[in-house]
């Protein structure tokens, strides 16, 4: 394990069978075509494992590598038995930070904001997958560094097999994702789980929306919705973040674009939740997010700054539970970010985890050591600022 602070246990989520002879097959997909022609199956395999969100999805990560993948090249895993697929590993292979070191990593990482990253294994393969993933990957002798991925998932459960082979592999925390139980709840009933102050307040501010404004909360239907409502969205991340540093989700065309590709193809696919809100016809906010797998993913919002003094933030994420709930959502996922309002709205969360593994040879020693001493550093960087800023104080 990687000497850091803040080094975690890894934990397979799947039990260990007796050894046997695997009988499937691990095939590289590294084209463009291959990538666009497993569609089908890869949706239909999604719907059939434990791992399914939004940011498994062929749509999200076909967008994501036709406009963010920069100089990445493609190495997706599918694993068949006989003609059926039983598994994918999305990944990709680049350079580390030192440039020097190629590694595999998932697609969809960076700036795309992509939560729940994973292996996609149908039930009942789990185990048989995971072993022939993880001999694939013993014969390539890559480093591997999995973010964004739950404490609970496949790629925790690849890890320890690869530790089991000898590899050198770490787990470190990676941020948190505040959610909201919702199964069994009605609106009413939801709020009554709610602070008092901010139960009140919620009741407040929307009555007196509804008082002052000709209130309208709707998704966007249709394409040419859609594209009004992003734009719109585009637009008021722009206002916000002008002159500072924040949102990186439209901050570049090449974002915007996948950004644009991904909830066409999530209009297309059924699980694109895309709100406006309206006040007296004018669009004053929008909510970006899904529904998928019977669970609600807010993914960003926006509104016009002239009604902040009318709350139409706590507005927006309250209509948009009510919504949910309304839909028979299950949870309604706040995803990465410990921002305080979201924990007026959730009580409870989910870790995340950043994995590294190293293969047992001498680059990837030489290499683990490098991300050992880039970590000595940040933490040093980290003490250093810290100290200053109290020296200052």
């Amino acid at each position: 394990m990687l000497p850091a602070t803040d080094a975690i246990e890894l934990t397979s989520a799947i039990p260990s069978p007796e050894p046997r002879v695997s009988s499937l097959r691990v095939q590289s997909v590294d084209t463009v075509d291959a990538f666009t022609g497993l569609r089908s199956q890869w949706n239909e395999l999604l719907r059939a494992s434990a791992a399914s969100c939004p940011f498994l999805t062929w749509e999200w990560f076909h967008a994501w590598w036709t406009h963010l993948r920069g100089s990445a090249g493609l190495r997706l895993l599918a694993v068949r038995a006989g003609g059926e697929l039983v598994a994918i590993a999305p990944l990709h292979a680049s350079r580390d930070t030192f440039r020097c070191f190629s590694m595999l990593q998932f697609l969809g990482t960076g700036c795309a904001g992509s939560d729940y990253l994973d292996l996609i294994v149908r039930r009942g393969s789990e185990a048989e997958s995971i072993r022939a993933i993880g001999g694939y990957l013993q014969s390539q002798k890559l480093a591997l560094r999995l973010d964004h991925v739950a404490a609970d998932s496949f790629a925790s459960s690849l890890a320890q097999y690869l530790a089991g082979q000898g590899w050198t592999a770490s787990a470190v925390p990676g941020g948190v994702c505040p959610f909201i139980r919702l199964a069994g709840h009605s609106w009413d009933s939801y709020l009554a789980t709610l602070g008092s102050s901010h139960r009140a307040n919620v009741r407040r501010r929307m009555k007196g929306l509804a008082q002052r404004f000709d209130v309208r909360f709707e998704p966007a239907r249709t394409d040419a919705e859609r594209r009004e409502a992003l734009a719109a969205l585009v637009a008021f991340h722009g206002q916000r973040w002008r002159d500072e540093r924040g949102s990186t989700t439209f901050q570049t065309p090449a974002l915007r674009a996948f950004q644009d590709e991904a909830t066409r193809r999530a209009l297309e696919e059924g699980w694109l939740r895309l709100y406006v809100l309206r006040l007296n016809d004018a669009v004053a906010a929008v909510m970006y997010g899904f529904n998928h797998s019977g669970r609600f993913y807010f993914y960003q919002h926006g509104f016009d700054e002239q009604y902040k003094p009318h709350s139409v933030g706590l507005v927006l994420m309250g209509l948009t539970i009510r919504a949910a709930i309304e839909e028979g959502a299950a949870e309604f996922d706040m995803l990465w970010g410990v921002e305080p309002y979201k924990f007026l709205w959730a009580h409870d969360q989910r870790d995340l985890r950043q994995i590294h593994l190293f293969p047992p040879h001498i680059g990837g020693q030489l290499h683990h050591t490098a991300v050992v001493a880039r970590r000595s550093l940040r933490r040093l960087a980290r003490r250093v600022l810290s100290t200053g800023d109290l020296c200052a104080a």
